[in-house]
């Protein structure tokens, strides 16, 4: 049977499930935030979904790390503050 989804997915794919363009998925490929692949003589991009579960996950738990982060520095926890 085959997998429910692809194995591979192209920038475009990538930047519409993060709601980005593709322009910033490739530069995120580029920096090495996003581990991708290039296949095919033009060079073009593939993400493997792993990699994108991967790369999601990273921003969570630095989102956490800094939502912490700003919880000890303000002293309350409230980051709606205008102080």
């Amino acid at each position: 049977m085959p997998p429910s989804s692809p194995r591979f997915l192209t920038l475009a794919d990538v930047a519409e499930v993060l709601n980005v363009t593709v322009r910033q998925v490739y530069a995120l490929v580029r920096s090495g935030e996003l581990r991708g692949i290039q296949i095919g003589g033009r060079g073009q991009w593939r993400i493997e979904n792993d990699q994108l579960e991967d790369y999601i996950a990273r921003q969570y738990a630095r989102a956490d790390h800094d939502t912490r982060q700003l919880d000890v520095t303000s002293g309350d926890g409230d980051i709606t503050s205008d102080r």
